[in-house]
């Protein structure tokens, strides 16, 4: 059965990460049914090594670009679909050329990085747990995989509540490539939102220049656009929480609710400790 139309269509995909969202969509479908035609999604041990070989390629590039669409459901789907195709030893692909390298390590990464954006640690260690198993067999470990200990990293000082070094992380120049980009981008914005909840009950108000900081926005500008997104009051320089409106606290309550900071600060490490 002839490979060509795939081929093309995977030749179109791998040079349509500037296309506008609708060719790249339409490129994908073409691509999934070819995959049928084939009988290649789900690979078998009679599959031969260029049909094997394109469809890993073929999906790899899909959940690749899935993550530029910002579709991270569709990315998950191609994520499920690779797997049993990283179950064959690389002898089975038959390649030495290294442009057909398998990008399992930049899309696993990916895949883990998502699980910490959703809160889903339980599956977060469930696929780690998995690599580190398999690698182990290797006698290889993971640290020098930039894609797997990127991920890694971020969890870690989750569990620890540096969220400066998370924030730090994020930044261009910390990013092990494009696509990472994308869900720092909501795991920053997730850090950001459980921060003003616990700010909205520790404290009364605090000056936008300290916001700037805890939230970890770029200017006091942002700072303003997000208190007032959040329903907050700003005034004379300062942010009002809603809460603080309401019900003016004794400072005994106020130091109190304080505590909940500290609270959030080992929240992660408390969901570890449920899994394990």
């Amino acid at each position: 059965m002839s490979t060509s139309k795939l081929s093309d269509i995977l030749s179109q995909l791998q040079a349509s990460s500037s296309s506008p969202p609708q060719k790249i969509t339409s490129l994908l479908t073409s691509a999934k049914r070819e995959l049928l035609t084939l009988n290649a999604l789900i690979p078998t041990p009679t599959t031969s090594p260029q049909i094997l070989l394109l469809a890993r390629q073929t999906l790899e590039t899909g959940a690749l670009l899935s993550i530029r669409l910002q579709q991270p459901d569709a990315f998950t789907r191609y994520y499920q679909q690779l797997l049993p195709f990283y179950e064959f030893p690389d002898s089975s692909y038959q390649t030495s050329n290294s442009d057909l390298k398998s990008q399992r390590s930049k899309v696993t990464g990916l895949y883990l990085l998502l699980l910490l954006t959703k809160g889903d640690y339980a599956g977060f260690h469930t696929v780690l747990e998995g690599l580190e198993v398999e690698q182990a067999g290797k006698g290889k470990g993971l640290e020098g995989d930039e894609f797997i200990s990127y991920p890694v990293k971020l969890e870690r000082w989750l569990m620890e509540g540096s969220y400066d070094r998370v924030w730090g992380a994020t930044k261009r120049e910390g990013v092990p490539s494009d696509e990472f980009g994308v869900f720092t981008e909501v795991l920053v914005g997730t850090i950001r939102d459980e921060i003003a909840s616990c700010s909205e009950k520790a404290y009364p108000s605090l000056p936008i220049a300290s916001g700037k900081n805890l939230l970890f926005l770029e200017s006091e500008g942002s700072v303003v656009d997000f208190a007032q997104g959040r329903g907050w009051a700003v005034k004379d320089g300062r942010i009002y929480f809603p809460q603080q409106q309401e019900d003016m606290r004794t400072e005994k309550e106020i130091l109190v609710a304080s505590g909940q900071v500290i609270e959030n600060t080992i929240g992660y490490a408390r969901e570890l400790e449920t899994i394990v």
